[in-house]
């Protein structure tokens, strides 16, 4: 067991596929995150199983897409016997720990379909209070007793929310630490007390709090923590690493909140794209300034040019915070001495429009900004490279799983990516399948579409939506994805539904019945 690879997860929450220096971006400094990168397999061509936090956490954590494990919008909550790669490891005999952001739960909710006219059509078996270890109430006077195991997790210490705003775990440690708790729980709203905020935009401020209580910096202390402890005891062990940010509200504190000038900030060209042709919705969200947004994650325009250079300089503000703290763990690994069996990972669970197309944040907006993430792998024994051939997110457990040699487990959906890094010419995907739900009731009384399906080639983005509205994009010569060839190119159209077609049928849940073998 001594001999078997630790694994370091490190997760963020909406950050962008190109809101890194390893992608091209000269602008956001990120030296720590590159330099992993030069020692890793960089998966240039990486998306996500859905545009959505839980639905997409969910699905790494089982391999699995969203209509299979059942988590498929952002209010339910995953069964608590459902099989995650994270148990498999423990099961293994690792130690393992989730430092951060879970967002595998809802909080209070019960996971079952609105009963409008009677009963639930699901009722899921819960232990008691197990749906609940999410809810941030729980932890405003105390620490509540957590479950042995949480998906697979012997170790929780979770940081609930976003923002400026300290729940859970988080909240009680930086009270320990001396934080004032009217500072550090604030608000979603204008009233959130704060510095230097936004004329443009209440999300937009600079915490009146210390940076050493912020999240990022309580993610990294406390994930430091459990690897030493770990390491101490001479086991193996998984450390899921989730920071919340770069999620909305875009709140960095101290020095990082004035890393970058918004004067500085290049903004994309695609943020004038008339949306002539696009689906209904997405002509509603870009029309919708963010002071009138439906609720503070509710997807809206750009404002102005002004508010956007304010909301990239915040965001970039908020991922080199994230850096310096995955500089700071790397180092302890090489101070351990473990660095070279240890395998780190580096990827987030969604992107953000951040302008393009004149949108921002993400949901039911299936443009590369929210679709594409980035994703590095490191793992003792292959070589750095990069590879631009497809990879999806539930590829990443049945990797950990294959390269650490832990048995897999039936239903797994997700493929290995271990032949990319021994080749990255080598391909494991021809396509990559996207979900996204919304609630029955939401797509009966809004334009937002109860259903979208987005399949990506190396070549071409197709999307279409339960009302029958299409897109069709070709990447590789319209990465912008300004020009739609749905009417230019009919063949190009009529050979996408038929691969859609495919990836659906295949896509089906693969853990009825027998064992699967393909």
């Amino acid at each position: 067991m001594a001999n078997q690879p630790n694994v370091l997860f490190i997760i963020t929450d909406q950050q962008r596929a190109d809101h890194v220096g390893f992608m091209g971006n000269d602008v956001v400094r990120t030296p720590n995150i590159d330099a992993l990168a030069r020692q890793s397999t960089v998966f240039a061509n990486a998306w996500v199983a859905n545009p959505v936090c839980m639905p997409n956490r969910c699905s790494i954590m089982t391999g699995r897409m969203p209509t299979a494990h059942g988590v498929i919008f952002n209010d339910r909550t995953l069964e608590w016997s459902a099989n995650t790669f994270v148990r498999r490891f423990k099961e293994t005999g690792y130690a393992t720990g989730l430092i951060g952001k879970s967002h595998l739960q809802h909080g209070m909710s019960k996971n079952s379909m609105v009963p409008f006219r009677g009963r639930a059509a699901y009722e899921p078996t819960y232990p008691q209070g197990w749906d609940q270890v999410e809810d941030f109430e729980r932890y405003m006077d105390e620490i509540p007793k957590m479950p042995e195991d949480f998906y697979g997790f012997g170790h929780v210490e979770l940081s609930i929310d976003h923002g400026a705003r300290l729940t859970g775990h988080h909240l009680q440690w930086a009270l320990s630490k001396g934080a004032n708790l009217d500072d550090v729980f604030v608000d979603y709203s204008d009233k959130a007390p704060g510095n230097n905020r936004s004329e443009h935009w209440w999300q937009i401020y600079q915490p009146p709090y210390a940076e050493e209580f912020h999240s990022t910096n309580f993610v990294t202390e406390r994930t430091l923590d459990f690897i030493s402890n770990a390491h101490a005891n001479d086991k193996p062990w998984l450390a899921w690493c989730s920071y919340p940010d770069p999620h909305h509200p875009m709140t960095p504190p101290g020095q990082w909140f004035e890393r970058h000038h918004p004067d500085d900030m290049q903004l994309p060209d695609s943020r004038h794209d008339p949306l002539s042709d696009a689906p209904e919705h997405l002509r509603i969200y870009r029309d919708t300034h963010p002071r009138d947004q439906r609720n503070w994650v509710a997807p809206c325009g750009y404002g102005s040019d002004a508010l956007l250079r304010q909301a990239i300089a915040a965001t970039y503000g908020m991922v080199e915070m994230i850096d310096d703290g995955v500089g700071r763990l790397t180092r302890h690994l090489d101070e351990l001495g473990i660095a070279e069996n240890t395998v780190v990972v580096y990827t987030s669970d969604h992107g953000d429009m951040m302008g393009d197309h004149g949108l921002l944040l993400k949901g039911f907006m299936h443009y590369r900004g929210t679709l594409q993430v980035p994703m590095v792998i490191k793992a003792p024994g292959y070589e750095a490279a990069c590879t631009q051939h497809l990879s999806s997110s539930i590829d990443l457990g049945p990797t950990l799983m294959d390269i650490c040699e832990v048995a897999p487990y039936d239903g797994v959906q997700g493929r290995s990516l271990a032949p990319l890094l021994a080749d990255p010419s080598a391909a494991v995907r021809d396509w990559v399948l996207i979900e996204d739900d919304v609630a029955a009731i939401t797509a009966k009384l809004t334009p937002i579409p109860g259903k979208t399906r987005t399949l990506v080639t190396e070549q071409m983005r197709y999307t279409r939506n339960a009302k029958g509205e299409e897109q069709l994009f070709d990447l590789l010569t319209d990465p912008d994805e300004m020009m739609d060839l749905k009417k230019v190119d009919r063949q190009a159209r009529a050979d996408m539904v038929d691969r859609l077609t495919d990836a659906l049928i295949a896509a089906d849940d693969v853990a009825r019945g027998a064992p699967a073998t393909a």
